[in-house]
């Protein structure tokens, strides 16, 4: 069996990892990236890392509108699925590297697989919810990682090829997290103490594309009194830069890590403060509270059981969580067994694609 597995961002560099170690056992797996993500510290180092194959085909779209940026994504993806022609198309998450995979297969009725399917913040101003909805309508088999997703899919109407496997994140993170604390050197090179600081990540368009926003949120870390690490997305530095953002000097700014010290950062902090949706599972399967710079969350989950919360973007939220957001309670199972990967691989095999040759021009 043939699969075509797209990705173009760090956190489908992830997700495949685990996947693409499961498939290439049995089956012949071409790993197509479209370049979305292309500084070394967003995207190669991740491979290296990771022991992601390198890719078969890289597009190099890099950055640009949506519009522009995913159509340039279809038309270089089309190209690369006439040619395979293979028997499903593999996409990960809810960025526009998922959109253009799914319109490209669909278009071309070559059977489409999601995995990260069913996610919902119930806000379509965010781009990546845009992304998320049309992916699952046009998947044929849909992968939750969570009962939450699955019945957000049957909400609208989705309930045939869904399939509860677990999060591919959490299986990366079990494998990965000894090696991390065995390897990584980022404490020591930031001169950090466990337990002595915070963690923060910010790249949400919706953050870093309104000023008001981003002042808000480094205005809220530069008055919680305590060392806060931010790694800065490229987005988050060129919008620092554009709009002369200055955090105080309690707000360490640092270059973007890579997933082993990313882990340790994330393990050894007081306390996370994201607007990533990986950043809070991470936080949530290494204990630590997080605090979400958003006014919703997909991972609903971990709010309602009480290790994470929503703070959005004003500095006296923010300040104000810092101090006294305490975890209530167990954290309990709710992303699987760390066997997501296999069960994908499986449910693969078990459902060879049927493209229709008619379409395939």
């Amino acid at each position: 069996m043939k699969i075509v597995s797209v990705v173009g961002a760090r956190p489908q560099f992830i997700k495949a990892a685990v996947v693409s170690r499961a498939l290439r056992r049995q089956h012949q797996e071409f790993l197509l990236h479209t370049g979305q993500h292309y500084d070394y510290e967003m995207s190669e180092l991740f491979f290296q890392e990771l022991g992601l194959p390198q890719p078969d085909v890289n597009l190099g779209v890099g950055s640009g509108s949506h519009a522009q940026q995913t159509a340039e994504m279809l038309v270089g993806t089309e190209r690369v699925l006439l040619q395979e022609r293979p028997d499903w198309v593999l996409v990960y998450g809810d960025t526009n590297s998922t959109l253009a995979g799914a319109l490209a297969a669909a278009k071309l009725c070559l059977p489409v697989a999601h995995v990260e399917a069913g996610l919902r913040s119930f806000n379509r101003a965010m781009p990546e919810e845009i992304n998320r909805l049309v992916a699952d309508h046009l998947s044929d088999l849909l992968f939750c990682p969570t009962q939450t997703a699955v019945e957000n899919l049957a909400r609208e109407g989705i309930t045939a090829g869904v399939h509860r496997v677990g999060d591919v994140m959490y299986d990366l993170l079990l494998q990965s997290l000894p090696l991390a604390e065995g390897t990584s050197t980022i404490l020591q090179r930031l001169d950090l103490q466990p337990g002595a600081y915070l963690l923060a990540t910010v790249h949400r368009a919706g953050n870093t594309d309104i000023r008001e926003n981003l002042a808000g949120i480094l205005a809220g870390l530069s008055a919680v009194g305590e060392t806060v690490v931010l790694p800065l997305h490229p987005r988050t530095r060129r919008a620092v830069a554009e709009w002369s953002l200055a955090p105080a000097e309690n707000v360490r700014l640092i270059d973007p890590v890579g997933y082993l010290d990313m882990l340790v950062l994330e393990k050894n902090a007081r306390l996370i403060l994201t607007d990533s949706g990986g950043v809070q599972k991470e936080a949530y399967w290494l204990g630590i509270p997080c605090l979400t710079l958003r006014e919703e969350t997909e991972w609903v989950e971990t709010v309602e059981v009480g290790w994470n919360t929503l703070v959005g973007t004003s500095p006296d939220r923010i300040v104000e969580a810092v101090r006294t957001f305490s975890p209530r309670g167990e954290r309990p199972a709710l992303f699987g067994d760390g066997r997501a990967g296999e069960r994908i691989a499986q449910i693969l095999e078990e459902k060879p694609g049927t493209p229709l040759p008619s379409c395939l021009r």
